[in-house]
């Protein structure tokens, strides 16, 4: 998606726009390599924005550990995965702050602070956790970190006085809690200490994966952000169409169609994608062509980003460099607030 800087005005605020005075927090768990549902759902919008806001992109290992915490190692190696892919899109260390969330002590303590502020069962009702809950089949053996996690993006959020939010629609729940407590801090210190918070949206809905669940990277139903030609080939070719459509000449369904989905994710030729979907739907477009077209356009989005992906993965100095300068300026920032949010809390009065 595109961003534009725009002037504030009434109209905008929730969710509105990108205005250049606003500060930006976000970033990812280290569960694996990203995929194109990532690219779609928010590191377009970090890279429309680089430059022009003041950005950090946290790679959440702790948030990781509280559904992964029997791999740990794996958590801790794919920190450098994250880090490569960021890289590998584009993002700027010069432009745009990475820090690594375990090595910043002070979201830690935050919170702490901010978990009494919050109730069991309001985190319970919090829509997000309730449907990650379900996915991962814990019923009531929810590990506490879990329960907890909005409680820890919030403090990450408030951590670097961030004012906006790229996420997915499915992550907005969680604005709206961080927003709450964000509220409560201010009404203990009876000022604004930190600022609420709105959620800047992808103008692309939701990914699917391969075959129409969620992407995921567990799953293996994602198509990673480096994949090999070959791999493109294969998942493309694995996509869930339409079963109805077993002949060319058969009219087609585009909604549901996940090789449609993935066409108005990436493909730039908007009227061609236009007129594929009419001829589908009227009969006379198999989905072999449709494949072939979609293969052809993610190999050309993907190849660069591979291409400086393994580049950069054979100079891992320069990525920890770039970690150790991110955690340098993110320590500062979240130090700063951290002794504001104490003095609220009365704990250096």
């Amino acid at each position: 998606m595109s961003a534009t800087i725009l002037a504030p005005s009434r109209a905008d605020e929730g969710r509105g726009p990108a205005y250049a005075t606003d500060v930006i927090l976000t970033g990812d768990r280290p569960t694996g390599s990203l995929h194109l549902g990532h690219y779609a759902g928010s590191l377009r919008s970090r890279l429309a924005l680089q430059g022009q806001c003041a950005q950090t992109l946290l790679i959440a290992d702790l948030q990781a550990l509280t559904d992964s915490s029997g791999r740990a190692a794996d958590v801790a190696r794919h920190v450098m995965d994250v880090a490569l892919d960021y890289l590998a899109i584009g993002i700027d260390p010069a432009q745009t702050t990475i820090a690594v969330q375990s090595r910043l002590s002070a979201l830690a303590e935050l919170t702490v602070l901010f978990l009494n502020l919050v109730t069991v069962s309001r985190l319970e009702r919090n829509p997000t956790v309730k449907a990650e809950v379900e996915l991962r089949g814990f019923e009531r053996d929810i590990p506490a970190g879990f329960l907890c996690y909005p409680v820890s993006q919030a403090a990450d959020i408030s951590g670097f006085r961030a004012t906006l939010v790229p996420v997915g629609e499915d992550q907005l729940p969680m604005i709206e809690q961080t927003n709450e407590i964000v509220r409560r801090v201010n009404r203990l210190a009876g000022a604004p200490v930190v600022p609420e918070c709105r959620a800047l949206l992808s103008s692309t809905p939701r990914l699917p994966g391969v075959d129409g669940r969620k992407a995921s990277k567990s799953l293996g139903n994602a198509i990673p952000l480096a994949a090999s030609a070959d791999d493109i080939r294969r998942l493309v070719r694995a996509m869930y169409t339409d079963a109805g459509h077993v002949r060319a000449s058969d009219p087609g369904r585009v909604e549901g169609n996940v090789v449609f989905a993935y066409l108005d994710a990436f493909d730039q030729d908007l009227t061609t994608v236009g007129e594929l979907k009419a001829r589908y739907r009227h009969g006379g477009l198999g989905d072999m062509a449709l494949k072939r077209r979609l293969e052809d356009v993610l190999e050309g989005l993907v190849a660069p980003i591979r291409a400086r992906r393994a580049e950069l993965a054979r100079d891992r100095a320069y990525v920890m460099d770039v970690l150790r300068a991110g955690y340098e300026r993110a320590n500062a920032i979240t130090e700063g607030v951290l002794r504001d949010v104490r003095r609220a809390f009365a704990l250096d009065a």
